[in-house]
């Protein structure tokens, strides 16, 4: 009979011993790694695919969400520093204005002089990292995590640290280390996944009209195995080119490779589909498109919500909340996308994300320390889609200006504690608060004098 386990047990060599440990390279995590290594920290950046940015290159998520409040640059500071430097390389779509980064503009993103941005970035400030580095595990001592295990192509290997940031988006460390989290609704299903996807022949000069008449009249000639009326759509890349923000894998489960793999197998699928439609039933400007490329990753909106010292909830979003740790502020829309393809859900989701919970110009919501600090770990911060939050904010705070915020913050006070007593907890509020206002950020709340 076969056992359901097998031992393993092995000596894993320690490749680096640094101050700060950031897992994952997203916006969040490359955020971090610079922030830390530009406060003076040796820095270890581990990155699982072969770039660094996440779903804005890997994905292919074709656009960014808006950097600021409609008056205020709110995602200032390494945020902005990703923009301006992405734009003088021709990566922003050509209809993106940096005289007016004030406005809630919707940026479309070039995804290879994206990567070279990041690339240049954590170089440049010094960061050790490898790519195609996956981890698989760590060492837990009492409260503190002292080193993370991870796998390459060269096989196992550790790193040690005294400080750790998981920008994981799934909350892998933290989770892995005993931190309490959630996930999803209350039963657990989370938003569905959406493989983005690069299309070429699109004549953006044309009249592009998406009608949601002509969406209906292809669910009625059973152009879609699933009728979802959920689009967000084509997005312009440049002149011809389009990035799709296509089609929803529903009810899959991102930290299951099961369940992923069946979402990348019907995402590559639905996009026959999808491209019928735009061809035959949107017609002007789609009629040569043409299929270049889906993502390596596939996008996803939500995993674990990792618990700690404070859960930023929807109430903190409806009353614009300021917080006395605050380590930035934000303002995108709740934006949780319906669970299935009813239509009441469809009907609710337009409601909260255009009237019920969207801000008006200069509005925003503060964002605590205390999310960053995961319950019952000592030395580790967490940053981006997977902090301590409930869901309806996280449906806000996901997006990758989002996460720039976040990863700076999480940088900064990882460096602080280094220099500090190691722990996380020990962080002076104020001097974190004025270390990020040296750096660019939107704080208007912070302490007037550091301790």
């Amino acid at each position: 009979m076969t056992s359901s386990t097998v031992p393993f047990n092995q000596q894993v060599p320690v490749r680096h011993e640094v101050d700060v440990l950031v897992v994952g390279g997203g916006p969040a995590g490359v955020a971090a790694a610079v922030a830390a290594a530009r406060q003076g920290c040796s820095v270890y950046l581990a990155e699982a695919q072969n770039c660094f940015g996440g779903m804005g290159t890997a994905g292919l998520v074709p656009a960014f969400m808006q950097f600021s409040d409609g008056v205020r640059f709110l995602a200032a500071g390494i945020g902005e520093e990703v923009l301006d430097r992405l734009h003088q390389a021709g990566g922003t779509s050509p209809n993106y204005d940096p005289l007016r980064k004030a406005d809630p503009q919707c940026v479309g993103i070039k995804v290879e002089a994206f990567k070279r941005i990041y690339d240049d970035m954590v170089s440049s400030a010094g960061v050790a990292f490898t790519f195609m580095t996956q981890l698989v595990g760590l060492q837990r001592e009492g409260a503190k995590v002292s080193a993370g295990i991870f796998a390459a192509k060269s096989g196992l290997f550790a790193v040690k640290a005294r400080c750790f940031v998981d920008a994981t988006g799934d909350g892998d460390l933290c989770a892995w280390a005993g931190a309490p989290f959630e996930r999803g609704d209350a039963t657990g299903t989370t938003m569905p996944g959406t493989l983005c996807s690069l299309w070429a022949n699109v004549d953006w000069a044309r009249q592009i009209r998406p009608d949601s008449r002509m969406l209906e009249k292809a669910f009625a000639d059973k152009v879609f195995t699933n009728e979802d009326l959920h689009l967000p759509g084509m997005f312009f890349v440049s002149p011809t080119i389009g990035g799709g923000n296509i089609g929803h894998t529903f009810g899959v489960d991102g930290t299951d490779e099961r369940s992923l793999t069946e979402a990348l197998l019907w995402g590559r699928k639905s996009l026959v589909e999808y491209e019928r439609y735009y061809k035959e039933y949107l017609r002007d400007g789609f009629e040569k498109m043409e299929l270049v490329t889906t993502g390596a990753l596939l996008g996803l909106r939500e995993t674990r919500r990792i618990l700690g010292d404070y859960v930023l909830n929807v109430d903190d979003f409806r009353s614009r909340a300021v917080f006395d740790d605050e380590i930035g502020r934000y303002c995108y829309p709740v934006d949780i996308h319906p669970l299935s393809t009813d239509r009441k859900l469809h009907e609710k989701f337009l409601k909260e994300y255009h009237s019920d919970l969207k801000y008006g110009p200069g509005e925003s919501y503060g964002i605590p320390f205390r999310c960053l600090l995961p319950r019952g770990l000592d030395n580790v911060l967490v940053a981006g889609r997977c902090l301590s939050s409930d869901r309806y904010i996280q449906g806000s705070i996901r997006v990758m200006p989002g996460c720039y915020i976040t990863g700076q913050a999480a940088g900064v006070a990882a460096a602080l504690a280094v220099k500090g007593d190691g722990q996380t907890r020990h962080v002076s509020v104020p001097a974190l608060q004025e270390k990020l206002a040296a750096m660019g950020a939107h704080l208007p709340n912070r302490a007037k004098t550091a301790t």
